[in-house]
């Protein structure tokens, strides 16, 4: 989730350089009294003269992504969630099997931009049977269940033939490991009885990483995290996160496990740092397939694996200090 940001949306890097204009400066060619602007309406300090004849309107700045959209969105997830997770656990389950889906058909369309041919079909039997097996019969049903795609994958893409077939299976590969596991490990945090309330914790955890940076980065970001990957990323944003993620954590594990406030502190802590990585790692993704969100299904989101990739490396991690810290019952 591409949030820990100054408040605009990050696009590729030839939009960047088309929008800054030849100088490459971020007001371009459009601002007023620059020596040798081409746009400018006349002199330095005249801004009473009229703009020559045929000179276009300077383009407006775009403001970035439309918030009430953006949130109602997000409400609208977040009610069905919980509306699954709190009705029956393999309805949530189901909703899990759907994102995964649909976020797997998002990443072998960005695949296909640059010629390859993942093998989807049975990287998607796979996820879901991955995670079904792992909420049946546990850390065994995952393990056996992501072997047996593994290969799979490797058997079904061989009629293709030798030419781009260890580009294309290792492509298949990625998704398994990518959504196919960590679908896995979601099904493990959901299998106790309080798993409703465990994913609760994950996912509030990792959303509060976004809302705490975005804030965070629109009304303070001054020092940029990681320029060359996502340029819009501060580490004020990060603080902003880290904040949101120990509070948030402390008080759910206290409230909903009966867990300590420090365990859910050190969960959160552990969060804000997964969700930047994660959020790092496909903006990555992206960069290296020169596109700039995995879909359009969800109005001013994206794609579903535009909201997935915090949750994503977010899920090993909290799974493992949940297990630690308040034991399954």
């Amino acid at each position: 989730m591409e949030l820990h940001e100054t408040g605009e949306p990050s696009g590729s890097p030839a939009e960047a350089r088309a929008s800054s204009g030849p100088s490459g400066s971020a007001e371009g060619a459009s601002s007023p009294g620059r020596a040798g602007d081409a746009h400018s309406p006349g002199p330095p300090g005249d801004a009473s003269a009229p703009a020559a004849p045929g000179d276009a309107p300077a383009p407006k700045r775009k403001l970035g992504r439309n918030l009430p959209v953006a949130v109602g969105v997000g409400v609208l997830l977040g009610a069905l969630v919980l509306g699954s997770l709190y009705t029956v656990k393999e309805i949530f389950l189901g909703v899990l099997a759907a994102f995964l889906l649909v976020g797997l058909h998002e990443l072998n369309g960005a695949f296909a931009t640059r010629g390859i041919r993942a093998p989807l079909i049975p990287a998607a039997a796979g996820t879901v049977a991955t995670a079904a097996a792992s909420y049946a019969w546990g850390p065994t049903g995952l393990v056996a269940a992501a072997a047996l795609t593994i290969l799979g994958v490797l058997v079904w893409q061989m009629p293709q033939g030798a030419d781009g077939y260890v580009r294309d299976a290792a492509a298949g590969l990625f998704m398994v490991g990518y959504l196919g596991v960590m679908g896995g490990i979601a099904a493990l945090l959901l299998r106790p009885g309080d798993g409703d309330d465990r994913i609760v914790v994950f996912i509030a955890v990792t959303v509060a990483s976004d809302i705490g940076g975005f804030f965070a980065g629109s009304f303070f970001g001054r020092h940029k995290l990681a320029p060359s990957i996502s340029p819009k990323k501060t580490w004020e944003g990060v603080t902003g996160s880290a904040a949101a993620c120990m509070a948030v954590g402390a008080w759910l594990v206290w409230w909903l496990l009966d867990g300590q406030l420090w365990q859910g502190a050190v969960i959160g802590a552990a969060a804000v740092v997964t969700a930047t990585v994660g959020d790092l790692v496909e903006s990555m993704i992206k960069r290296d397939l020169g596109i700039k969100d995995m879909g359009t299904l969800l109005p001013e989101h994206g794609g579903v694996m535009d909201r997935l990739d915090s949750l994503i490396a977010t899920l090993p991690v909290a799974w493992l200090l949940l297990e630690l810290f308040v034991p399954a019952t």
